[in-house]
């Protein structure tokens, strides 16, 4: 079986480079803004992001950008030179940038993705599974929490990741609507400097209130407040609340209950493993599957976070 091409861009983020690693359908074939890994001592080296593009072994590039702010420029980039894109989050910080990359994705050849998969992994992919089997009946209120640890690797500067709503935040809002399938249709955001022990950009927490397509509402809360001694890196929580029932999972996904009206059903039954999201868009570019979004319902949550990144800044000024 032919195997894609990949190359890695930067490592400001989640990047893929494990993954590769005797990958049955993609192989590594250079990289460039940083370290080769160990498994790949001898892998091709670029000096820039335009000396990736002109290796006519890459066929898809997966960009941790070392500045966020550059990424969706990154993307634009390899996407005119014909290359796929696989971009970490928030794959742009604005509108007008998001609506390019749509659009050179449609215009085509070249295909482009978020690394969106949060609501594809346990327990919220089984979550999402019980809200459309109309099980809760019409949801009406949704709770989301992301809270991690913080410590000095945090930028001050939000140019390198994007501020704590659109590196934090898009993953709880994926949570709302990639979970229960309904769009979050106005959003308002307020973040605080409150407690950064350091002088700078960094905000430590933030709230979103939502009100979804459907009239149903939602509170996101995110920060860097987690403590060593919760003992696991993110402390999540998502509730679903339905005219029938509700369904969470909370303490970092760890706990879940599964409620419909009179009966307490108790945890849930998820799978042992799941299909990594990445591994999906592979597949899909090889011809052997198709996504389980369209790119406009995968990346319509980074199109809230800019809304709300956007409100929060206006607060503050």
């Amino acid at each position: 079986m032919k195997k894609l091409g990949v190359a890695l861009y930067g490592s400001n983020g989640h990047q893929i480079v494990g993954a590769l690693n005797n990958h049955p359908r993609a192989r590594l074939v250079a990289v460039a803004a940083m370290d080769p890994p160990a498994y790949a001592p001898d892998i091709c080296r670029c000096a820039s992001i335009e000396d990736l593009l002109s290796n006519n072994d890459v066929e898809l590039v997966s960009l941790c950008s070392p500045r966020r702010a550059d990424q969706a420029r990154d993307a634009l980039l390899c996407l005119e030179a014909g290359k796929h894109v696989y971009a970490e989050k928030p794959c742009a910080l604005t509108e007008a940038d998001l609506d390019r990359l749509i659009a050179k994705t449609q215009q085509g050849p070249a295909r482009f993705r978020e690394m969106a998969g949060t609501a594809f992994e346990e327990p919220y992919l089984t979550m999402g599974e019980i809200v459309r089997s109309g099980r809760l009946g019409t949801i009406v209120q949704v709770f989301a929490q992301k809270s991690y640890l913080c410590g000095d690797h945090r930028p001050q500067d939000e140019s390198i990741h994007g501020g704590l709503i659109p590196w934090v935040g898009v993953h709880a809002l994926r949570l709302v609507e990639h979970v229960t399938g309904i769009r979050i249709a106005e959003i308002e955001g307020q973040e605080t400097r409150l407690g950064n022990p350091q002088k700078g950009d960094l905000r430590l927490a933030a709230t979103m209130n939502l009100r979804l397509e459907n009239g149903a509402l939602g509170a996101v809360i995110c920060n860097y407040l987690n403590q060593p001694g919760f003992g696991r890196h993110g402390n999540e929580h998502l509730r679903i609340f339905g005219v029938d029932g509700f369904v969470e999972a909370v303490d970092g996904g760890v706990r879940t209950r599964l409620v419909v009206k009179d009966k307490d059903l108790g945890p849930l039954q998820c799978r042992t493993t799941v299909l990594r999201y990445e591994d999906m868009y592979i597949d899909e570019l090889l011809g052997l599957g198709v996504m389980p979004l369209t790119l406009e319902a995968e990346v319509h949550p980074t199109r809230m976070t800019i809304r709300a990144k956007q409100n929060a800044d206006a607060r503050e000024t």
